[in-house]
């Protein structure tokens, strides 16, 4: 789609006044009910904004305003653990404030979070908490929420295109670290299989990556970085690409426990042990990782309270509106298991 059909789509305050012939300050004016404005320009103005799909907040009743103690929050995926910390920890600072959350998932999908937001302001929601889906790489639904005035908080996965508050970890340092820990344990030949290659969260991590690398004078090859979406016939297929290619890695950094547990399943398929032949680490630190065989070395990431500062981020934002914005960077660790064996060196 075009970006001049995909602002055809989106109605603007512009389009409004050009059908009815007035000027775009008479319509924003009519719209939030000014007294300037005669009733029955108001009401034309109100019901060609509703019949060409307008979205404003000035279009909810004053009543709805009123009640609405709403926030909604939109993730990728509930059943990801990182989200369903997010989300316990967003709503523990929404109740404590006597607000409510209205939890949609976009499934990985762009169109559906678009319409999700939509959907949402039409709800008369007092902000939106979002994490991007990994197929979203344009942003104007969230540039639609500023121009409204409605409070937004962007968590884990975020953007540079929206300047609004942000809660995130230091993923570039996260992930230079994972490296550095696979270097110490003596991997020599260091692989990276992210997620989608368009989502800012996964360019970080690929730049630790490859800053660790640098650092330590190893070779970046690029036949080992690999990227993926996050079904797991993706995952499998960028696993396997690397572990049957005759020069396989001895070590592997993935975007996800999910991709790790792909590596997992191509490396049995192979008969590369791990971490004897091949040392892991996962991202999100999920609680399987504990029960697998070998457990997951993994990166730990605070989603209850990454949930719990995004909701603070957003409360601020409605108790006093300004473009004075944050982004709270949180602390992450990584979590040693047996996928990677620090003692490998002293081993005879």
């Amino acid at each position: 789609m075009t970006k001049k059909e995909r602002e055809k789509e989106t109605p603007t305050l512009k389009d409004i006044a050009e059908t009815l012939n007035i000027s775009i300050s008479t319509a924003s004016r009519a719209l939030k009910s000014n007294p300037r404005i005669s009733r029955k320009t108001q009401e034309m103005v109100k019901n060609t904004a509703k019949r060409m799909g307008y979205l404003s907040i000035d279009m909810l009743s004053e009543e709805k305003k009123k009640a609405s103690n709403l926030i909604g929050v939109i993730v990728p995926k509930i059943s990801y653990h990182l989200y369903a910390m997010a989300i316990s920890g967003i709503e523990h600072i929404a109740e404590q404030n006597g607000m409510h959350i209205i939890v949609c998932q976009s499934n990985e999908s762009y169109e559906r979070e678009k319409s999700l937001v939509k959907e949402l302001i039409q709800a008369g929601v007092n902000g939106i908490i979002a994490s991007l889906a990994s197929e979203t790489k344009e942003f104007s639904h969230f540039l639609e929420l500023k121009k409204l005035g409605v409070p937004l908080v962007f968590f884990n996965r975020e953007c540079n295109d929206v300047i609004t508050h942000k809660v995130t970890i230091d993923n570039k340092r996260a992930a230079y670290e994972a490296v550095m820990h696979l270097i110490s344990v003596g991997c020599k030949k260091i692989a990276y299989i992210g997620g989608p290659e368009v989502l800012q969260i996964n360019k970080e991590r690929a730049q630790g990556f490859k800053d660790a690398l640098a650092d330590n004078k190893i070779d970046i090859d690029d036949n080992h970085i690999m990227y993926s979406r996050f079904d797991r016939e993706s995952t499998l297929t960028a696993a396997r690409t690397l572990l049957y290619s005759p020069d396989y890695p001895d070590g592997i950094l993935t975007f996800s426990d999910q991709i790790a547990i792909s590596v997992m399943l191509a490396a049995k398929e192979r008969g590369i042990a791990i971490p004897e032949k091949l040392s892991l680490i996962g991202f999100n630190n999920e609680p399987i990782d504990e029960l697998l065989e070998p457990s997951l070395t993994s990166i730990d990431q605070p989603g209850y309270r990454m949930g719990e500062e995004s909701a603070q981020l957003l409360l601020k934002q409605l108790n006093n509106f300004n473009k004075v914005y944050e982004k709270r960077i949180l602390k992450s660790f990584l979590v040693v298991r047996n996928s990677t064996n620090k003692n490998r060196n002293s081993k005879p």
